[in-house]
């Protein structure tokens, strides 16, 4: 994701897990900037980003994803944070938030490119 924001604004990752969960999935990632804990949710909450219902979380392709991914061999690990949290992605320029992306569902994420393009117009226009 970084590598697609072309430099445009620096990233923060910010996530639900507590911070022992969070650094090895940053690692994984090869996320080189920042990456927060927030297992309390006071972020989300501010954002006023929403849990997803449980029928889109658990949908029958998930269902089948995980089902395919055991018959393949692989462990799945009980989760560590809320899985019905939706993530969200937002512009956020000296402490204010400028843009915020709200998903529909929790794979509708907006791509980095958008955001970057974002970032880019707000750089030529000033703050809004």
């Amino acid at each position: 994701m970084q590598n697609e924001l072309d430099g445009a604004v620096p990233l923060i990752v910010v996530g639900f897990s507590p911070a022992d969960a969070l650094a090895p999935l940053g690692e994984y990632l090869g996320l080189t900037g920042l990456v927060l804990s927030d297992p309390g949710r006071v972020l989300y909450h501010r954002l006023g980003l929403r849990r997803a219902p449980i029928w889109q979380v658990y949908s029958p392709g998930t269902i089948a994803r995980y089902a395919l991914f055991k018959l393949r061999g692989a462990t799945l690990h009980k989760p560590v944070e809320d899985t019905r949290q939706m993530g969200g992605d937002a512009l956020v320029v000296d402490g204010r938030v400028e843009r915020l992306w709200r998903p529909a569902t929790p794979d509708d994420r907006a791509a980095p490119t958008r955001i970057a393009a974002a970032a880019r117009e707000r750089g030529r226009t000033g703050p809004a």
